[in-house]
């Protein structure tokens, strides 16, 4: 069977030129009960920011919601000409994990059509084994790939459709990928069922072009995912990876984050050197109706010459506004407040899907 990595092709960093960001304009006011109201203009001020650097892809239910976003982004100051409508009807907006993972030929001559360079994977998505209304955003990666006429890789092993989101998931673009056991390896989530970590690994090799897989422990609390890497671990370089931690010794995220730096300063790199290891904060937890949401600096979103980064009115803000300048001198660093927008259980990462170009 051929799969992706037989054609050469590797999913690229996320620092890597984009044609374009992919969103889902929100709608559903479940995912942010009580504070849904100012939902949209959050999501205004972020599509403002990425059509100044690349093109958006807006998913929408209909024309009406078209019109209604169209209004909304008007007035905030969005650069509509970069902005594409596209009437698929979604259940939520989090396309980190329901949108396609695009995968680019290396460049090694042997492309001879330019549309050929890019194709997407299509890996299953189940709402995180949580949710029964999911089916409009199963389709997505089908929609991306025909509006396109593009290549799309459905990723199995022998008849089982493998489950995977991309907040689970982290590459330098050159061959390594970080992930967490709690949320790809514990069965109690139930995303692949008897499928084992090696047969994981070897998916993320034949589908993603991936050489090297560094596990994780655990994810922070409050997420609503069961452990994604976009809230703690984030490559910034090829050897370059920055990582949250809590110094408190009495807050919940203590011992897991201290964990991860443990294992990540044991990591090496395909060349069998270390990583360079940066923290990032967490800010102060962020705790609505009694509940704990997963807020985090790192579920950050690296655009065309920006970063936008998740904020929370905490003293930790400019701390890890400044250490993702440090990591990113030639873009600009975007801070989005993101107190409401956390009650939904995600952020700037889970919001969006990168094009490669």
């Amino acid at each position: 069977m051929t799969t992706p990595s037989t054609h050469q092709y590797r999913m690229p960093a996320e620092w890597a030129p984009h044609t374009s960001t992919w969103i889902a304009w929100p709608h559903n006011a479940e995912d942010w009960p009580a504070k849904f109201q100012p939902i949209p203009w959050v999501y205004a001020e972020i599509v403002r920011h990425l059509s100044r650097v690349e093109d958006v892809n807006i998913l929408v239910n209909d024309a009406t919601a078209e019109k209604r976003a169209t209004g909304i982004l008007r007035r905030a100051g969005a650069n509509l000409a970069r902005l594409h409508f596209h009437h698929w009807r979604t259940d939520r907006v989090w396309l980190r994990d329901s949108g396609p993972i695009f995968i680019k030929k290396i460049a090694d001559g042997s492309v001879k059509n330019p549309a050929d360079e890019i194709a997407l994977t299509n890996w299953k998505f189940n709402a995180w084994a949580k949710y029964d209304n999911y089916l409009n955003d199963d389709l997505i990666p089908g929609h991306v790939s025909k509006l396109y006429g593009m290549t799309s890789f459905e990723p199995k092993v022998g008849d089982h459709r493998l489950v995977l989101e991309g907040g689970s998931i982290d590459t330098n673009g050159a061959g390594i990928l970080l992930t967490t056991e709690e949320c790809l390896l514990s069965e109690v989530q139930q995303r692949n069922p008897g499928i084992s970590r090696e047969q994981l690994e070897q998916a993320f090799h034949d589908y993603l072009g991936i050489e090297k897989v560094i596990w994780l422990n655990r994810g922070c609390a409050g997420d609503d995912t069961h452990g994604h890497v976009d809230d703690i671990s984030r490559f910034v370089g090829e050897n370059t990876i920055v990582t949250a931690i809590e110094p408190n010794t009495h807050d919940e995220n203590h011992l897991p984050l201290a964990e991860n730096l443990e294992r990540l300063h044991a990591a090496r790199n395909l060349a069998g050197k270390p990583f360079e290891i940066k923290t990032l904060p967490m800010p102060s937890p962020v705790i609505f109706e009694g509940q704990r949401l997963p807020a985090s600096y790192a579920n950050f979103y690296i655009a065309n010459g920006l970063v936008l980064v998740p904020t929370f009115n905490d003293k930790n803000d400019r701390i890890a506004l400044n250490t993702l300048a440090e990591c990113f001198p030639d873009r600009e660093i975007v801070g989005i407040h993101c107190g409401d927008f956390i009650w939904g259980l995600g952020a700037l990462h889970c919001m969006t899907q990168q094009e490669p170009a």
